[in-house]
């Protein structure tokens, strides 16, 4: 199979849309979400959507299948919150490198199916790649959760280093290509799943790689999240700020989704196209949620928005985040087919 860096030297690459979005429209009971297996679990299941890689599997993959339909080169492994510290809200810890394994096999068999379809023969070459989807942890590292003690922290560094580590594990042993760190409000977090990604190939060395400059390890990707108009993460960092403590880790790619729409996000995907010394990434919400918390942005507004930046050199991968689907991901597809990927610039003050 092709490289995932000859894939994005040679065109823009497709990243999947929403997950839980798509999880969602199948409208499930909480005796969908807990299945045979879990039905006497002490507690509610419902809304833990990892969870659905053990229990309705055929779901995820389905989903997965659609995307595959619809454009899209790279696909998220269903792991959001499938690690210890997120998943002790249901009582889960112990079931998260099973999670793991069991979403990166529902994406390889969801790949398997699609390459044995005749619409496959159409695709262009590169991929379809699985990104082993490694979400922010649902603590963070650099802020407190008490207003009255600052100094507190619910979280240690190595705690969640441990929890990103067994997290990691499940997804290389299930087969996804690559690491896709996101979501990132806190880079604090992120460092401690750079770290732990560093460490697990050191000890773990991987003879399967796309990425023709890595010995042992699997390419790592990383994304952050800008909360609002100021144009910083929620732990205060500026976008340069946020792009210069992750710089060390040699990211195949960094890059921006969630909490804006793509017509808020364009400033700041314009600022780190500048900056980047890696392939850029973006995709954004389906815009801003309505009073209701429900995505209005139609598949072709979402893909009018993407073209521009595409036209303007300043992106390597594009999809969507939260309130989108297959459609938002078939028009994007379609808009940014013909274009030129974003040149990598050499940066002089280059990490």
């Amino acid at each position: 199979m092709m490289s995932i860096e000859q894939a994005l030297e040679q065109r823009i690459l497709i990243i999947d849309g929403a997950m839980g979005t798509m999880i969602q429209r199948h409208k499930l009971t909480e005796e969908d979400y807990r299945g045979e297996r879990f039905k006497d679990w002490p507690g509610d299941l419902k809304g833990n959507n990892d969870l659905l890689c053990l229990t309705q599997p055929h779901i995820i993959t389905g989903i997965h299948r659609q995307y595959l339909e619809a454009g899209a080169d790279i696909i998220e492994t269903n792991t959001f919150n499938a690690q210890k510290v997120s998943l002790a809200d249901y009582n889960m810890e112990a079931l998260a490198y099973e999670l793991n394994v069991a979403a990166a096999r529902c994406a390889r068999q969801a790949i398997e199916e699609y390459l044995a379809s005749p619409q496959a023969s159409q695709r262009p070459p590169g991929g379809p790649y699985v990104a082993g989807a490694i979400g922010p942890l649902n603590k963070t590292l650099s802020l407190s959760p008490d207003v009255n003690n600052p100094g507190y922290r619910a979280l240690s560094f190595d705690e969640a280093v441990a929890a990103y580590y067994e997290q990691i594990q499940g997804l290389v042993d299930g087969g996804v290509d690559l690491l896709l760190i996101e979501t990132i409000f806190d880079t604090l977090n992120a460092k401690a799943a750079i770290f732990a990604a560093k460490q697990y190939f050191r000890q773990h060395p991987v003879t399967r790689t796309l990425n023709t400059h890595l010995k042992g390890a699997l390419p790592i990707s990383i994304s952050g999240t800008i909360t609002d108009a100021s144009g910083r993460t929620l732990s205060g960092q500026t976008l340069e700020a946020f792009y210069t403590s992750i710089a060390h880790a040699k990211p195949l790619s960094v890059g921006l989704n969630c909490a804006l729409g793509a017509q808020e996000m364009r400033a700041h995907i314009e600022e780190l196209s500048q900056i980047a010394g890696c392939y850029t990434s973006a995709y954004p919400n389906a815009g801003l949620p309505n009073a209701m918390g429900e995505y209005d942005e139609q598949p072709q507004q979402t893909a009018h928005f993407i073209e521009d930046w595409a036209r303007q050199g300043w992106v390597n991968i594009v999809g969507g985040c939260c309130g989108t689907t297959p459609d938002h991901i078939r028009h994007i597809a379609q808009h940014v087919k013909s274009l030129t990927p974003r040149q990598v610039p050499v940066l002089e003050n280059s990490l």
